[in-house]
């Protein structure tokens, strides 16, 4: 079993590289399960509209709330985010390998990609999971000794995840 994670400061810097990841994988003809994630800027805000595409060819679903501006509240539809762990949850069976674009708040709390981590893991395939500061510790706790910190390098990731497909299929 792996369980990768990367973590990057600036603001969609880690749903860029796992979207990078990801292509890389399904290009040399990996079969994923998984989101990721892609921000859009708002005009005239400092919010930003974010959407997971369910990979491999999912649906995109809108997971941003506009909660108006000046609002300063959490703006995750938590109602879209499970859509998108059903959506995912649908497409395990056929995947070598899982990409979560956060373990975040839900999965912390035990909702979210929380479950599915646990039934990819189980299954033996590789899982790549982004996280941020926030949800750190809550992920370590989780993951315990499975937790390889993986540096923010696409080539490296790819690396590490061939490796992971290759454990499996031996």
């Amino acid at each position: 079993m792996r369980l990768g994670y990367v973590s990057m400061t600036e603001r969609g810097a880690t749903d860029l590289l796992l979207a990078a990841v990801a292509r890389g994988l399904m290009d040399a003809g990996v079969a994923l399960a998984g989101a990721v994630q892609t921000n859009t800027d708002r005009a005239c805000e400092h919010h930003c509209d974010m959407d997971l595409q369910v990979l491999p060819d999912g649906p995109v679903l809108r997971i941003s709330q506009n909660l108006g501006a000046g609002s300063s509240g959490c703006r995750l539809d938590p109602g879209a985010l499970e859509a998108a762990v059903a959506a995912t949850e649908a497409r395990i069976d056929g995947a070598a390998m899982l990409i979560v674009n956060k373990f975040g708040k839900h999965e912390a709390e035990g909702r979210g990609f929380r479950d599915l981590i646990g039934e990819a893991l189980s299954r033996g395939m590789p899982v790549l999971c982004g996280i941020n500061g926030l949800n750190r510790a809550a992920f370590l706790d989780y993951a315990g000794p499975l937790a390889e910190e993986l540096p923010p390098d696409p080539a490296t990731i790819l690396r590490w995840s061939r490796d992971g497909l290759a454990r499996v299929a031996a």
